[in-house]
C-alpha cells in the first residue's frame, strides 16, 4: 500500500475510533480519557495492531493537542481572576503542593529514579485534571454550589504553578545544571509576570488587535499566534504548553468567548490524539509490573487530595458536607499528569507505564469520589456520633441545617 494511502487509512480509522469511544464514554457517564489511553495501548508498540504509517503525524497532532488544551484553559481565566485567586487561595495552594507532590517524589526516590524522576512524578501526583473536574461539576449540577469557587481557586493556582514548574522540569530533563535551571526559572517567572502585566493593563488593546468579526480570520489569528508563541517559549525552555496558557490569559472579553467556541472542537480532536499518542508510546507489557505501586500511589493521593479540598473549603467557611464534596471532586488526574509524564519519558522511560496506570485509576475514580465521598463521610461520622452516644444539641442541629442549606445551589 502506498505511504499516503496507508496514512489516510490509519488516520481515518484512528479518528473514527476516537469518535466511537467518545460517544460510548458519554453514554456511560465516564470521561473518555482512560478509554483514549487504552486505545493507544492497544495499537502502540507491543499492542494488538501497531500503527506505523501515521505515527509521525500523530506525534505532531499530540503536540498541537497539548497547546490547545492549555490555550483553552487560559481562556477560561482572566488575569484579574488569577491574581485574586493567588491572593486568597495561596495557603490552600501550599497545602495542596505539600500533600500531593510529596507522595510522588517519595515513591520515585524509593523506586531509585533519582532527583529528576522525583520532580517529574511529584508533578504527576500533584496536579488535578481541570477538564475532568469541570465536566464532573457540570454533570452533578454543582456549578452553583458554595464550595465550587473554592475548587476552581485550587485549580487556578495549580494551573498557574505549571508556568513555573514546567520550565524547571524541562531544564532538569535537559541536564542544564543549577545555573541553567535558575536562568530558565527566571525567564519563566519574568515571562509570566510580563504577560500578566500586559493582560491586566493592556488586555483590551491586545484583544482588540486580535479581534475580527470574521470567524475564519479570528481562528487563524488566534491559532497562529498561539503556535508561534508556543514555539518561541519552547526555544526559551519555558515550555510550549506554558506559552499557550499565557496567550489564553492575555485574551479576554468577546475575543476569548469567540475563540473558545471556534477552538473547542479542534481542542477535543487533538487532545484525544494526544492521549492516544501517549498510550501508543507506552508498551502495555510494562504496565502490569507497576500496577501495584500505581494503585498504592493512587490510594494515598486520593486521601491527600481529599484533605486538600477539605482544608480549602474550611478556610472559606464552607460547612462539613461542602468540605467533603470539595475534597472528593479534586481527586481526578488527567491531562497535566500525562503532559508531565510525556515530557519526562525520554529521560526516565519508567515513568510512562506508572503514570499511565496512575491516571487510568484516578480518572475513573475521580467522578466516583466526587459523587460518593460526602455521603459516605456523612454516614460514617453519624455512626460514630451514635456509637459515642452524643445527644443531639443545638450546635449539632445547627451544623446539620447549615450543611443542608449547602445543597441548594447559589443563585446566579
Amino acid at each position: 500500500m502506498h505511504d499516503t494511502t496507508a496514512l489516510l487509512v490509519e488516520l481515518g480509522s484512528v479518528i473514527l475510533g476516537l469518535g466511537i469511544i467518545g460517544r460510548f464514554a458519554g453514554r456511560i457517564g465516564l470521561s473518555p480519557i482512560p478509554l483514549y489511553l487504552l486505545a493507544g495501548l492497544a495499537f502502540g508498540e507491543g499492542g494488538l495492531l501497531p500503527l506505523g504509517a501515521s505515527e509521525e503525524f500523530t506525534a505532531v497532532g499530540a503536540e498541537i493537542g497539548v497547546i490547545l488544551l492549555l490555550l483553552l484553559l487560559g481562556l477560561e481565566y482572566s488575569a484579574s481572576e488569577l491574581v485574586t485567586s493567588l491572593k486568597t487561595q495561596y495557603p490552600s495552594g501550599v497545602v495542596d503542593f505539600l500533600l500531593n507532590a510529596t507522595p510522588g517524589a517519595v515513591a520515585a526516590l524509593l523506586l531509585g529514579w533519582g532527583p529528576v524522576g522525583a520532580v517529574a512524578l511529584a508533578g504527576v501526583t500533584w496536579i488535578s485534571s481541570s477538564g475532568v473536574i469541570a465536566k464532573v461539576l457540570a454533570d452533578l449540577g454543582r456549578l452553583g454550589n458554595r464550595e465550587t469557587p473554592v475548587i476552581l481557586g485550587v485549580l487556578v493556582i495549580e494551573d498557574l504553578s505549571m508556568a513555573v514548574y514546567l520550565p524547571l522540569l524541562t531544564a532538569m530533563l535537559a541536564g542544564v545544571g543549577f545555573a541553567g535551571g535558575s536562568i530558565a526559572l527566571l525567564i519563566a517567572l519574568g515571562t509570566v509576570g510580563f504577560v500578566l502585566y500586559l493582560a491586566l493593563r493592556h488586555g483590551r488593546l491586545i484583544s482588540r488587535a486580535v479581534s475580527s468579526d470574521n470567524p475564519e480570520m479570528l481562528l487563524l489569528v488566534v491559532l497562529g499566534l498561539t503556535v508561534l508563541v508556543a514555539g518561541v517559549a519552547q526555544e526559551l525552555q519555558v515550555s510550549a504548553a506554558v506559552g499557550a496558557f499565557l496567550v489564553g490569559i492575555a485574551l479576554s472579553g468577546e475575543v476569548a468567548d469567540g475563540a473558545r467556541k471556534l477552538l473547542t472542537p479542534l481542542r477535543d480532536l487533538f487532545a484525544a490524539v494526544f492521549f492516544v499518542f501517549f498510550g501508543l508510546s507506552t508498551n502495555p507489557a510494562e504496565i502490569p509490573p507497576v500496577l501495584l505501586p500505581a494503585a498504592l500511589l493512587a490510594v494515598v493521593t486520593i486521601f491527600t487530595k481529599t484533605a486538600t479540598g477539605w482544608y480549602a473549603a474550611r478556610r472559606a467557611g464552607i460547612g462539613s458536607k461542602g468540605r467533603w464534596r470539595a475534597g472528593g471532586t479534586l481527586v481526578a488526574r488527567g491531562e497535566f499528569s500525562i503532559v508531565i509524564a510525556g515530557l519526562a519519558v525520554a529521560t526516565e522511560p519508567r515513568i510512562g507505564p506508572i503514570a499511565t496506570a496512575y491516571v487510568l485509576i484516578l480518572v475513573i475514580a475521580g467522578p466516583l469520589t466526587a459523587r460518593w465521598t460526602e455521603p459516605i463521610a456523612t454516614k460514617v461520622l453519624s455512626r460514630r456520633g451514635r456509637t459515642a452516644g452524643a445527644p443531639a444539641t443545638a450546635e449539632t442541629t445547627g451544623a446539620a441545617g447549615s450543611a443542608a442549606r449547602e445543597e441548594i445551589p447559589a443563585s446566579p
